[in-house]
């Protein structure tokens, strides 16, 4: 059995549909656990999922989302350019089901937990936001390719700035779809959102592992990956303990087309749930 003792902190990965993996894992850990933090950073998908978790509306969001991935084809619909409609459907089918997971009294739920910290990313001053949401998906995925790392760099040294908004200063479930899909901002899966006047863009840019999001206070902190990275790369860090899954989550992260790949992630992550159980592997950095 693993060591029942409390992580103060949760770190919640982005990865569009792969953080799905994170919801598994998570459920799994904590029902046999004393899995209680006092402070949850998350960015992109992550913030969705961490909030449907600490609303206790795990059941109601996923099988609302799954049933809209079901009911849709296909993940682009270029005919749609000649009809007025969206041609990529991820953001309605994302807003709707945050807005369908979360009533007033979920909000009520989430508010009195753990602080949820969402990550943002800013665009450099220098740039305006056509060039800069296209500059910083190419210095994420060029970083990726060429210099993988848990924690990137690139994105921060030009310029680019991370914001952090506590789901506190939410007043209405509306406020959170809005955080969400403006940490989540990946054009042109969504529109290029802006936030108190300035765009913004998926947070993963900065730091798609958000533990950068967290107050400083943290504490022992459980850190959930949504992709595979070899072990050299993982960071080592005292209190700091990072979960990758066991294998390449099956689902890709803007397929929201294919049901049975969001099962197979959710039930991925209660494997490795259980695994990590078994092994007793906690604060292992």
């Amino acid at each position: 059995m693993a060591d029942s003792s409390v992580f103060d902190a949760v770190v919640f990965a982005g990865g569009g549909c792969r953080c799905i993996w994170q919801v598994g894992f998570f459920q799994t850990v904590a029902a046999r656990m004393e899995l209680r933090p006092r402070q949850v950073a998350a960015v992109s998908a992550g913030s969705a999922m961490a909030c449907m978790l600490f609303a206790d509306r795990v059941q109601e969001g996923l099988a609302y989302f799954v049933e809209q991935v079901r009911r849709n084809e296909r993940n682009v619909y270029p005919e749609n350019l000649w009809r007025g409609s969206p041609v990529f459907p991820h953001e309605g089918i994302y807003r709707d089901t945050i807005l369908h997971t979360l009533d007033d009294a979920a909000l009520e739920r989430l508010r009195a937990g753990p602080d949820i910290r969402v990550l943002l990313a800013r665009l450099p001053a220098w740039i305006g936001p056509g060039v800069g949401v296209g500059l910083g998906f190419l210095a994420y995925n060029v970083e990726k390719l060429l210099a993988p790392s848990v924690h990137p760099e690139l994105a921060w040294r030009l310029g680019f700035a991370s914001e952090v908004v506590s789901l506190s200063d939410c007043e209405t479930p509306e406020d959170v779809a809005d955080l969400v899909l403006h940490s989540s901002c990946t054009p042109p899966f969504t529109p290029v959102y802006e936030r108190a006047g300035a765009p913004v863009l998926d947070g993963g840019v900065v730091d798609n592992v958000p533990v950068s999001a967290l107050s400083g206070e943290d504490g022992r902190t459980l850190v959930l990956l949504t992709r595979r990275y070899d072990q050299t790369l993982l960071p080592r860090v005292a209190g700091r303990t990072y979960v990758q899954p066991s294998q390449s989550i099956p689902v890709e992260k803007w397929d929201y087309a294919s049901p049975d790949l969001v099962c197979a992630a959710l039930e991925l992550g209660r494997r490795d749930g259980e695994a990590f159980l078994a092994e007793g592997r906690v604060n292992a950095a």
